[in-house]
């Protein structure tokens, strides 16, 4: 009873923060953010269905997440260019961010894209405009700087290729027709 109990408040607290809290985005059903998560875009996030954002994470860039994706406890999605810090006579403190209303400085349109199937493991960073393929593993602490490939497993600072997700194109192919992707 109990458990059923915790599971119907998580339920609740997830419906506020997807119809109240950041109804300005689309997130799609089956949503769950643990605690302390935040998340901001100048223009626009997108979050897919059966998507997990655990606890302590933050997203403070445009983002679109595919459907299907866990990302671990404190990832951070951050951008690039949030302070100009090319605006000369003005200190980085004080210079324009991507926050105020008038901000126009580089590549205000980067958006990331995290495919289907993706898992983002603890404390990773992602830069905004990077585009990690579907089927990805992002190791716990990586930064990733660049664009994966898909099915690929990615470690470190910054995020390099360690191997592919499944040893031969026989388990890839089985792993796309058990979920869906492949007929």
């Amino acid at each position: 009873m109990l458990n059923r109990i915790k599971k119907f408040i998580v339920l609740i607290r997830d419906q506020y923060l997807v119809n109240i809290k950041w109804r300005e985005y689309n997130i799609g059903s089956n949503f769950h953010a643990g605690r302390n998560v935040f998340i901001w875009a100048k223009k626009s996030i997108y979050i897919g269905y059966n998507c997990y954002i655990g606890r302590n994470s933050q997203i403070e860039c445009n983002v679109n997440i595919g459907n299907d994706v866990v990302i671990g406890n404190n990832v951070a999605f951050v951008g690039r260019y949030d302070h100009n810090y090319q605006q000369v006579g003005t200190s980085i403190r004080f210079a324009s961010q991507v926050r105020d209303n008038d901000y126009c400085w580089k590549e205000l349109e980067l958006t990331t894209i995290v495919g289907n199937d993706v898992w983002i493991g603890y404390g990773s960073i992602i830069l905004s405009g990077v585009n990690i393929g579907k089927g990805c593993i992002i190791g716990a602490g990586s930064v990733v700087t660049k664009d994966t490939e898909e099915y690929a497993i990615y470690g470190g600072v910054p995020a390099i290729k360690i191997k592919n997700r499944f040893q031969s194109s026989v388990e890839l192919r089985e792993h796309k027709l058990k979920i869906g992707i492949v007929k």
